[in-house]
């Protein structure tokens, strides 16, 4: 392959997986416009996310099965185009389930594009320049989710919701474009004989299934709603039934006896744990900032470029460690440790901390998650056959998103009850016999009296005023208890990494192969 084509391929099929990427986070900022402008609720304007969420965590361990079935340009060109349709009829959409369904049939689309770009990069530089591709591919992926939020909040600021989908349109056309004229199909594939349909029915019914449970289950008030407690059923019956039939029948629809591989088994617990700690950070700090502290949108997506722009030399640095020979796990724990620190610092803001005081933590995090992406996807592929790996990647692919589907649901519900708490903690120490109480609701009364409120009105509105101070303090302590539990889980799951420290095989002069975040 000549400089000039590799270069246009790469360049070609990064820009699909940055495109998705973008689009996992891109809608957060975008969900108070999209319910104002389609007459939706807050809550029914939420399954725009949840059904992207849904059908990316079902499409992402079937990639590597449905390349082999229809030919892996043919799904790769097919995944593009529907992608793009797809966000094109979003951006066209008048109503809040018309979006949801074009959404859904996004993340069909989205959900091959990582995995399989990863596949296309990987697999067309020489190997002993993939290190190389490794940190190129690094780069688009690390790109993707800062560019998001950023690029949401500039889209809200000068046009419509409606642009945030349909900005895809070109660059998906140019992609779409680029796929035909330069991806081709490996020069081996994997013939499939016999489509497990069984499997593919009880993996779409369990993980669809859990899915909508976790994204919605907080705001059901979980076990009280009857449709979560049908779903939960189903995701019970269908994961522990997909898992029976897959380990008994030969050409299995998704491969798990990958997970008799310790270094896989262990990678997979601890990026589990990375997906929380990725997922929910992204929606915290855009929430924490904005809500309780009042930054814009484009200022809170400005804050995540400067640990990005560092986060991507660190990719970098790592991969020529993991070239030098230095051990998967130390890379690992020094890992674990940067995004340990991220979470502590940002456990003891206040609520008046400015846009500079997010830098160095932000730095932290992104630092962290640099230093963990290639080496966990090497230790989960460390112990595996070539055959196998394109499956253990996919399931490790597949952890990270349910890591992250679990960590946002986990953290909704624990926000709820810290700020129950937090409030019912405070309100004990605001009493008529506290003088500093009394004496604040008489400045408060009297600022309103001057301003010619009768005194009935500002006493009442003092008490408002008291009563809404209460609970964004609530709320602020709650988010930093939110940021020091998932800290908290980080340093529970690090241990594990022993588990497989010496059953990891040197790196050194070995290729390298990147996960898809």
């Amino acid at each position: 392959m000549t400089t000039t084509r590799l270069v246009l391929l790469t360049t070609t099929v990064i820009a699909a997986a940055v495109m998705e990427l973008i689009d996992t986070s891109i809608v957060n900022v975008a969900l108070s416009q999209m319910s104002g402008n389609l007459g939706a609720t807050l809550e029914d304007t939420s399954w725009v996310i949840t059904s992207y969420a849904i059908a990316n965590v079902i499409v992402i361990p079937l990639t590597g099965f449905l390349a082999a079935l229809m030919g892996r340009r043919t799904y790769f060109i097919g995944s593009v185009a529907l992608f793009t349709l797809a966000s094109l009829m979003c951006g066209l959409s008048t109503n809040i389930w018309m979006l949801v369904a074009f959404r859904f049939i996004q993340g069909i689309g989205g959900g091959a594009l990582l995995s399989t770009s990863q596949v296309i990069v990987f697999e067309s530089f020489p190997v002993s320049k993939r290190s190389v591709a490794s940190a190129i591919f690094g780069i688009g992926v690390f790109t993707g989710p800062t560019i998001g939020p950023t690029l949401g909040g500039y889209i809200l600021d000068v046009t419509d919701w409606n642009w945030i989908f349909l900005v895809n349109v070109p660059i998906g056309l140019v992609v779409l474009l680029g796929s035909v004229l330069l991806v081709k199909n490996p020069p081996q594939t994997q013939a499939i004989t016999k489509v497990d349909y069984l499997g593919l029915v009880l993996l779409i019914l369990g993980i669809g299934a859990l899915q909508i449970v976790l994204e919605r289950g907080e705001q059901e008030d979980w076990f009280d709603t009857n449709y979560i407690i049908y779903l939960t059923g189903v995701a019970i019956v269908g994961i522990l039934g997909f898992i029976w039939w897959e380990l008994r029948i030969s050409q299995p629809i998704v491969n798990l006896r990958v997970l008799r591989s310790p270094s896989l088994a262990v990678a997979s617990i601890l990026t589990f744990v990375t997906g929380v700690g990725l997922f929910t950070s992204v929606f915290l700090t855009p929430v924490f900032t904005q809500r309780l502290l009042g930054f814009p949108p484009l200022d809170t997506g400005l804050l995540l470029l400067p640990g990005a722009v560092i986060a991507i030399a660190a990719l970098i640095m790592t991969a020529r460690l993991l070239q030098a020979g230095v051990p998967i796990p130390f890379i690992i724990i020094v890992g674990f440790i940067f995004f340990m620190t991220f979470s502590w610092q940002m456990g003891h803001m206040s609520s008046d901390a400015g846009k500079g005081d997010f830098y160095i933590p932000l730095i932290f995090r992104g630092v962290g998650l640099a230093l963990l992406t290639v080496p966990l996807t090497a230790l989960a592929v460390s112990g595996l056959s070539p055959a196998e790996i394109p499956q253990g990647a996919a399931f490790n692919n597949m952890m990270r998103q349910l890591g992250g589907s679990f960590g946002i649901s986990g953290v909704n519900t624990y926000l709820a009850n810290r700020i129950a708490q937090h409030r019912t903690d405070l309100v004990t120490n605001l009493t008529l016999n506290d003088a500093e109480t009394t004496q604040w609701l008489t400045s408060v009364g009297h600022r309103f009296v001057v301003r010619g409120t009768t005194e009935l009105d500002a006493v009442r509105q003092g008490y408002l005023l008291l009563d809404q101070s209460v609970n964004r303090q609530a709320a602020v302590l709650s988010y930093l208890d939110a940021y020091l539990a998932v800290g908290i889980l980080f340093a529970i799951a690090m241990p594990l990494i022993l588990l497989v420290i010496n059953k990891v095989p040197a790196t050194k002069n070995a290729p390298i192969i990147l996960s898809d975040h």
